[in-house]
């Protein structure tokens, strides 16, 4: 009997990190999708689907082996190994390196999928979540980055949100002020694991442990700090005279005077301390945030050179939206949360089930959502069922 029970609870659980979209929820997820898909076509950029798994060797091209131990991985009957995907980055820039690689440039991109990384899970955090995302390629310019910027607030604005805060920094200043300290290429890979995981008391024991100068030391603590507004960039200049890190700021001056042009300048800060948690972006790099999530609702940058990995040097820049993060994001707010409608609910009384079937055929064709009743009822049974199953209005044939 035991035994029978474990087996049932298997059977009726799911695995780590999963969970179930009720009909409410997949209701709400859809309509955002929609509402995201339908914005990223105004901008015009087109659709594009990949598969859910593809070939390891192929997922961690551009990233090493770091995220690795975070990746789904299984063997095919060759026994190749394979991964299910744990970002859209990647699988797109194989895509526009292979498949596209004679499109009109710049290639403009958008997906709405599944990704899966394993990883502790927790309220907005999954092993399986959702993304909508987009990719410019084809273009270096701040231009490009701005219009990256523009979007992902556009898209969240459409997804609802208010109130949330963009964070825009510049891997390269990182770059260039580690390079000007004269660090070893350990030490920079340890520092930026500690920019990235805000480990401001691991960041000054390596500071301490690689023997800086107190004047380089308190560069590098300050960097964590430098977040507000463009008096952040002011003081970031006075901070270097390395070439690198000044071209980082130009181009964070000159991304932030186009997006006062888009009108969304009010919705960023710089935060020099933002690198983000792949080993591929190159410049421009930025995460939002909203009240009550202790992580990003989005994030993305530049990634100059993923598409060189794949054999076709091509510039590119990009963003990632949590679809379930912006569904948590509107619940602890309070904010009207998008919904597909349902129209009408068509009941009948005996006799009436034929002229029923016709109207509802009449009504979809006119576009409404209907359902009807599976057999006759009542008035009363029938409001109820229009109550209970939220639809805004019945119709019932007596």
């Amino acid at each position: 009997m035991i035994e029978k029970m474990q087996i049932r609870d298997e059977v009726l659980g799911i695995p780590y990190g999963t969970r179930d979209f009720l009909p409410a929820e997949a209701r709400e997820k859809r309509a955002i999708e929609s509402l995201l898909a339908e914005g990223f076509a105004r901008w015009g950029y087109d659709e594009i689907v990949t598969p859910a798994f593809e070939f390891l060797d192929t997922l961690t091209l551009g990233n090493g082996r770091r995220i690795e131990p975070c990746m789904f991985k299984f063997f095919d009957r060759q026994n190749r190994t394979l991964a299910l995907r744990h970002e859209m980055t990647t699988p797109i820039a194989r895509v526009a390196a292979s498949r596209m690689k004679g499109a009109e440039m710049p290639l403009k991109l958008f997906y709405l999928s599944p990704v899966y990384r394993y990883e502790q899970a927790q309220t907005g955090r999954q092993c399986e979540f959702y993304q909508a995302g987009v990719e410019f390629m084809g273009s270096d310019s701040e231009a490009a980055d701005a219009e990256i910027l523009a979007l992902a607030i556009d898209s969240m604005k459409r997804a609802g949100l208010k109130n949330f805060q963009v964070c825009l920094g510049e891997v390269e200043f990182i770059h260039g002020l580690m390079q000007e300290l004269q660090l070893g290429e350990k030490a920079q890979d340890e520092i930026r694991s500690a920019l990235e995981a805000h480990d401001l008391v691991g960041l000054r024991a390596l500071s301490e442990r690689e023997g800086l100068s107190s004047s380089a030391r308190e560069s590098l603590l300050v960097v964590p700090l430098l977040h507000g507004g463009e008096e952040v960039l002011a003081k970031a200049r006075g901070m270097t005279k390395n070439r690198q890190a000044l071209r980082a700021i130009d181009e964070l001056e000159t991304i932030y005077q186009l997006l006062s042009s888009y009108g969304v300048a009010e919705y960023v800060q710089f935060d020099l301390g933002v690198i983000r948690d792949f080993d591929y972006y190159t410049g421009m790099v930025f995460e939002a945030y909203t009240p009550g999530l202790g992580f990003p609702l989005c994030g993305g940058g530049r990634y100059d050179r993923l598409l060189s990995d794949f054999g076709s040097a091509c510039p590119a820049t990009g963003f990632a939206l949590g679809i379930e993060r912006v569904m948590l994001a509107l619940e602890r707010e309070h904010l009207k949360r998008p919904s597909s409608q349902k129209d009408v609910y068509i009941s009948y009384a005996a006799q009436k089930r034929d002229e029923a079937i016709r109207l509802a055929g009449e009504r979809r064709e006119a576009g409404d959502i209907v359902e009807l009743a599976p057999s006759e009822e009542t008035r009363e049974e029938a409001a109820r069922r229009q109550t209970a199953k939220g639809y805004r209005e019945l119709v019932y044939l007596a």
